[in-house]
């Protein structure tokens, strides 16, 4: 189904990255400068730092996405131990 633009939250990439808020609008406010500003690298620093704060982030979830999927694991595993005792 074709999405609505006025529908979709411009900030919604913020909900997971809050650490990065600051960073991201710095990044945000440099951009508002103008085409010139961009151009010749006034904001290339804070671009940088934004990426490097979005990966922490990302890395961040992906250890503790692999934490609950290995304790999810465990729970199953037991859960099948049990069934084929009790078999």
């Amino acid at each position: 189904f074709p999405l609505d633009c006025e529908m979709i939250d411009v900030d919604m990439h913020r909900f997971h990255n809050f650490r990065c808020e600051e960073i991201m609008t710095a990044l945000e406010d440099c951009h508002a400068r103008g085409f010139m500003w961009k151009a010749i690298g006034m904001c290339s620093s804070l671009k940088e730092d934004v990426n490097k704060c979005l990966r922490a982030e990302r890395l961040a979830r992906t250890a503790e996405n692999r934490e609950r999927a290995k304790e999810k694991k465990a729970k199953i595993q037991a859960v099948w131990a049990e069934i084929d005792a009790n078999s």
